[in-house]
């Protein structure tokens, strides 16, 4: 490998993707565009092998997509590469892709009000710029072979050869064989220089590959190679900067060639001759789909074998939440009391659940694994297996869950799951897994979900002119035409990429004079950061909001409008939702849900919390970092953690803010070449700001760890730490830990008085150890968030 990777990124700098080359002459220029209407407004690389243009994926409906031009296909059954579009399909009437004399690529949908932006590249440029279509499938916009935008970069869910693979691209699956919208798997690059496969489901996230029972040295993954690049290259090997590699089964062959990250949460490696219809899978990921997390759902069992394919089915005493969709689970049809009296277990052979134990525990019986599982009502059953380590004989091993997802059966599995049943029950359990309607083939029957489209978004223009023939004259009629026509053209030309930009945001965009209303001349400050003042406010439509004016108001509008965008689409239940945005001159402000219990800080410094509410913020707190690290499509790094940008709901539940703000003001990568000056607060700072070390998401972990030892202590990081020489809290903490190690006395000695003696000191223990590590001037000996989030929930309250 590492003879390897030198001569690959010496071939993708010189190689025709890269370089956006191409002696096509089917080009795009300033002032054109391509309709949805026309079926030869299309794009067709030099020697015809990949087409671009409107893609039919429903009725009236309509991607721009890239697709194999051979052998031919029908405009709705070819093998397509790539889209621009595929969570929001344009109409089949009066659709266009249009390059603007600003420099921008286009694709706008039709309606009454005119046409409206669904995608954009967002580029200008004031040279004479020309979109083509090469034969390596890769889209671009370039002047004088300089490219500007490319669609390598932005690929769906196919890698074609010689498309580079980066930190910055990724691979996100289709919803179904023919519904192309965003599903739930992804494929790419973490912050570990690893390759990963994340399901990233509608409640529940989890990698899935490589295994994550392994440390990646285990699996024989490298993680010392940060500049994160792989290529499939024309022959059909594959070959990533972690050392993962790979090679078809039809090796050294010159064919047709896509690797896929299937809608099934498989990757495979596809190929055919150009003059065939089929394609082969020549290589796949895994030979074993149960293993593919969320493909069942809870509560529900995978089975595979070659013959009848993956099934699904219901585990004893649950049916199926929904008929027509697998990934939703099962829901259980029987009560269950608390009382550790009232349950028995029920031995499933052979089955496993993966992950969400509340703990495991070596050298423990059958009989004591049942006793901590009736000890606590969130146990869903437990894991009982024997592991062979250095011992001559197996270890019996405890995993008491409070969750039952991605579970499988397989004969080879040494391990039984025992689950947790009412003793009174009168189930029959004689004839599971049922055969009938809790099965599924995936090879034969595949769920399709449902998807809607607009079909008549021209009704409304339609019914207007009609009311300008009837109700004026046929002088009027033309006079208002010629006036739109005027109107729409000159919109183009001057301000289409601020209109376009700015739907496509999907929030309302405000007026200053609106939320200067809202705020009443910006009278009531609510906080103050680095980033700018918020202000309390209420809008027209009686919503209560929080106001960010924004300090730094030097960036581009455009440039503006596209970061709201992206963090438009971060959505979880601990991040703080945006409602909208203004942008008027040189105005920028964001408009946010109000937290009726205000920061972590004020009620830190009104000794308002209990333990309890203090261990379900660090928790969630730590579930949304993890989003922005790990789970959305996104990668986001927040740069200032701190007690004043976790906000408290009425029920005080905690939400991260302030999570865009670096990506607002300037977008950042994975290394520090993106951060001009030191970002964050004094206290919770990383060591790698002062040091000027590459910046990556440890430093968020660092800030989180001060956080949580914040709330345990009561003090302040700055604040000094009386009778000790040092006076800092994490060598203050570290200190009295060190000190006491034979009982747990130094737990008493640092937790905050404010906090009775009502808590688990169980939680509170482990929080200050997750805390330590997070804080630990080594970036890597950190857990990541996902790490925190997992060790937090082992713990037994």
């Amino acid at each position: 490998m590492s003879s390897l990777f030198p001569l690959v990124v010496l071939f993708l700098i010189v190689s025709p993707p890269f370089s956006c080359s191409s002696t096509s002459q089917n080009t795009l220029s300033k002032g054109s565009s391509l309709s949805v209407e026309n079926p030869d407004d299309v794009l067709i690389s030099p020697k015809g092998k990949f087409t671009a243009g409107f893609y039919r994926v429903g009725h009236n409906a309509y991607c721009f997509a890239i697709w194999f031009s051979k052998p031919s296909c029908p405009r709705n059954n070819c093998t397509v590469v790539w889209m621009a579009n595929r969570d929001e399909p344009v109409n089949g009437k009066r659709s266009r892709l249009s390059l603007l004399k600003t420099g921008n690529l286009i694709l706008t949908d039709a309606s009454g009000r005119g046409r409206l932006p669904v995608w954009a590249t967002g580029t200008a440029s004031d040279a004479s710029l020309q979109l083509e279509l090469d034969d390596y499938g890769n889209l671009f916009l370039h002047h004088m072979m300089h490219c500007i935008w490319q669609s390598f970069k932005s690929p769906t869910d196919t890698l074609l050869p010689q498309q580079p693979f980066t930190r910055d691209t990724q691979l996100v699956s289709s919803t179904g064989r023919s519904n192309f919208s965003t599903g739930f798997y992804k494929f790419y690059f973490d912050n570990d220089n690893v390759l990963h496969l994340l399901f990233n489901g509608p409640e529940i996230s989890s990698v899935f590959w490589p295994d994550p029972g392994f440390l990646p040295w285990e699996e024989q993954r490298s993680t010392y190679n940060s500049s994160r690049i792989a290529i499939l290259d024309a022959f059909g090997n594959f070959s990533a900067t972690d050392n993962f590699t790979f090679s078809s089964a039809d090796y050294g062959q010159q064919l047709q060639r896509r690797l896929t990250l299937d809608f099934d949460g498989n990757l495979r490696l596809y190929s055919r001759e150009e003059q065939n219809d089929y394609w082969v899978v020549s290589w796949q990921l895994t030979s074993q789909p149960c293993t593919v997390h969320g493909v069942c759902g809870p509560n529900s069992v995978c089975t595979y074998d070659p013959y009848s394919g993956r099934r699904c089915s219901c585990i004893p005493g649950f049916k199926k939440k929904n008929q027509t969709d697998w990934s939703m689970g099962c829901i259980r049809e029987f009560g269950l009391s608390c009382a550790s009296n009232a349950a028995t277990f029920l031995k499933l052979r052979h089955v496993e659940f993966y992950g969400y134990d509340f703990g495991f525990f070596p050298n423990t019986t059958l009989d004591k694994c049942k006793e901590k599982c009736l000890q606590r009502c969130d146990c869903k059953g437990f894991q009982f297996k024997f592991i062979k380590h250095d011992h001559p004989s197996d270890i019996p091993y405890c995993f008491p869950k409070t969750l039952l997802l991605n579970g499988q059966r397989a004969p080879n599995f040494e391990g039984d799951l025992y689950l947790k049943v009412p003793k009174n029950n009168q189930l029959s359990f004689s004839n599971w897994p049922a055969d009938d309607e809790n099965s599924w083939n995936c090879s034969h029957n595949a769920t399709i979900l449902p998807r809607k489209y607009v079909t008549s978004r021209g009704i409304w223009s339609l019914r207007f002119l009609l009311w300008f023939v009837t109700g004026v004259g046929l002088f009027e009629i033309l006079s208002i035409i010629l006036v739109l026509i005027f109107l729409l053209r000159n919109h183009e030309s001057t301000g289409t990429t601020q209109g376009y930009l700015q739907a496509a945001t999907g929030f309302k965009r405000f007026t200053y004079a609106e939320l200067k209303k809202a705020t009443r001349n910006f009278k009531e400050e609510i906080g103050r950061g680095a980033g700018g003042i918020v202000y309390r406010g209420k809008l027209s439509d009686d919503r209560v909001a929080a106001i960010k004016l924004l300090n730094e108001a030097r960036q581009g509008e455009a440039e503006f409008l596209a970061e709201v965008s992206t963090i438009g689409k971060l959505n979880h239940m601990y991040l703080i939702d945006m409602w909208g945005y203004c942008t008027d001159k040189n105005h920028r402000l964001l408009v946010y849900e109000y937290m009726e219990h205000g920061s972590l800080a004020e009620n830190l410094s009104s000794k308002s919390l209990d333990w309890k509410q203090m261990f379900e913020i660090a928790v969630g707190t730590a579930r949304g970092l993890a989003y922005l690290h790990e789970e959305c499509l996104e990668w986001v790094l927040h740069c200032d953690v701190k007690p004043q940008n976790i906000l408290l709901d009425s029920d005080y539940r905690p939400k991260v803010s302030d999570f865009g703000l670096s990506r607002l003001v300037s977008r950042v990568n994975s290394e520090n070449s993106g951060f001009s000056k030191l970002r964050g607060t004094r206290g919770y700072m990383a060591p790698e700001w002062v040091f000027n070390l590459p910046i990556t998401s440890k430093v968020d972990v660092y800030s989180y760890g001060i956080v949580v030892l914040q709330m345990v202590t009561g003090k302040s990081p700055a604040m000094d730490v009386e009778n000790v020489e040092d006076k800092r809290l994490v060598a203050w903490v570290r200190g009295k830990k060190s000190g006491a190690v034979a009982n747990r006395s130094w737990v008493t000695d640092i937790i905050d008085p404010i906090i009775t003696n009502d808590y688990n000191i169980n939680q509170l223990e482990i929080s200050v150890e997750v805390a330590l590590q997070c804080v630990e001037e080594d970036r890597d000996a950190r857990p990541t968030m996902s790490q925190v989030v997992e060790q937090l929930l082992r713990e037994e309250k």
